[in-house]
């Protein structure tokens, strides 16, 4: 797509990560304030990745044109609010510099309050603010971008989207940890994420397979960060994170599942919390396994034995979890891969399934699966066995035009 239409507006959709921050374009047309489904298109997308170590800027508008790649020098973009005002300057020039009516972010964690995206004001940000120790790596950044964009645009209406809100609404069997019950009382509770990424493949699976989407399906999104989600009829019943997005798979440097006594034996050792947490965290996880990377092609392309111990353990544990969330379900009638791991590794979506042949009957179609075809599995196989790639911006961006809506007209909230 080229410059969006000036009878279109603009929203802009910020993902800041921990050492990146990405914003998308979307136009959304006059008509998204009929009685009809708001369809935002996408029409450029800028990120900066390497935040404070090795800053990188590459944008590009929707039609393929590249309009930034280029490489800055550290204490040029030392942190999130120089990142997001650099994209948002160098976006600016491809689209015309149309002025954005509305800004989604994502927000990791909502907490029991957020069962939904909500519009930003103070007390939406107190709220936001008493969650980041649940999301330390993430609630920050997310925050910084929501403050950068009030101060500069103060009166621009700016729309929280949580990665937990998804996961709203489980049976407490789902929620509870045992913890004496006063906790769970006060919010310590099993809450789930990438909500976001599980909301969009379901509206995929409507689209595709319709049939499969009203039955009992796994979603296995795997990236750096990772999770599986249960769903039954499109809602989600049980997911594989916790209270903070540290629980269930390991992930690139996050530890997943571990042990509650060896946290303790760690503190017994004389680590304090912050370097627990760092090494939880941080050093864990694919990362801490292998010794070699974080990153899932780098450790297929290594020699190094544990390299393949890493992988080989992250492909038992996602087959684990796919049989714990089953049980949930009471039977499973598809598995859905997704993210950049999920969609694109074919390699890692054949050493889960291996695991899951005796028990599910999963038999993978080879040259499918190679090809990261939509369905990998053999017309034969117990479970159906498809690859969706995600798209959590688009969703932030469908929520934000579904706010703006409600508030009756293209501009800030009365």
């Amino acid at each position: 797509m080229s410059t969006p239409h000036p009878a279109n507006r603009v929203i802009l959709v910020v993902n800041a990560g921990s050492s990146s921050v990405k914003v998308s374009v979307y136009a959304v047309p006059d008509s998204a304030h009929d009685n009809v489904d708001i369809q935002p298109t996408l029409a450029a997308h800028g990120q900066i990745e390497g935040i404070g170590v090795a800053p990188r800027l590459m944008a590009r508008m929707a039609d393929g044109r590249v309009v930034a790649d280029e490489r800055f020098p550290v204490e040029q973009i030392s942190d999130h609010d120089a990142a997001f005002r650099l994209i948002r300057l160098t976006l600016s020039v491809g689209l015309r510099d149309t002025p954005p009516v509305a800004i989604g972010h994502r927000v990791v964690h909502g907490g029991a309050d957020f069962a939904d995206a909500v519009r930003i004001d103070d007390e939406v940000i107190a709220k936001l603010e008493a969650l980041v120790p649940l999301a330390p790596l993430h609630q920050p950044h997310n925050l910084t971008a929501i403050r950068a964009v009030r101060a500069a645009v103060p009166e621009l209406l700016q729309v929280a989207c949580f990665d937990t809100a998804f996961h709203a609404g489980h049976d407490p069997l789902a929620q509870l940890m045992a913890l004496p019950y006063e906790y769970y009382e006060r919010g310590v509770r099993r809450y789930g994420f990438h909500g976001l990424s599980y909301a969009y493949i379901a509206r995929r699976l409507h689209q595709v397979a319709p049939d499969l989407l009203e039955g009992r399906v796994v979603v296995a999104h795997l990236g750096n960060g990772a999770s599986l989600c249960a769903m039954r009829a499109g809602k989600s019943v049980d997911s594989t994170m916790g209270l903070t997005a540290l629980d269930g798979m390991p992930m690139g440097t996050r530890c997943g599942s571990v042990d509650p006594g060896a946290i303790l034996w760690l503190a017994a050792q004389g680590m304090d919390a912050d370097a627990i947490q760092n090494m939880l965290y941080g050093q864990s996880g694919l990362k801490g396994i292998s010794g070699v990377s974080s990153d899932m092609r780098a450790l297929l392309a290594s020699n190094d034995q544990r390299a393949k111990l890493a992988v080989d353990f992250y492909a038992f544990r996602a087959a684990q979890e796919i049989g714990k969330l089953a049980v949930t379900l009471g039977g499973l009638d598809a598995l859905v891969f997704t993210a950049g791991i999920g969609a694109n590794s074919p390699e890692v979506r054949a050493r889960i399934c291996a695991h899951l042949t005796g028990l599910f009957g999963v038999a993978l179609d080879d040259a499918a699966n190679n090809e990261n075809c939509q369905r990998v599995s053999q017309d034969a196989s117990g479970v159906p066995v498809l690859v969706l790639p995600t798209d959590e911006e688009g969703m932030i961006a469908l929520s934000t035009a579904r706010i703006l809506r409600e508030c009756g007209r293209l501009g800030p909230c009365p």
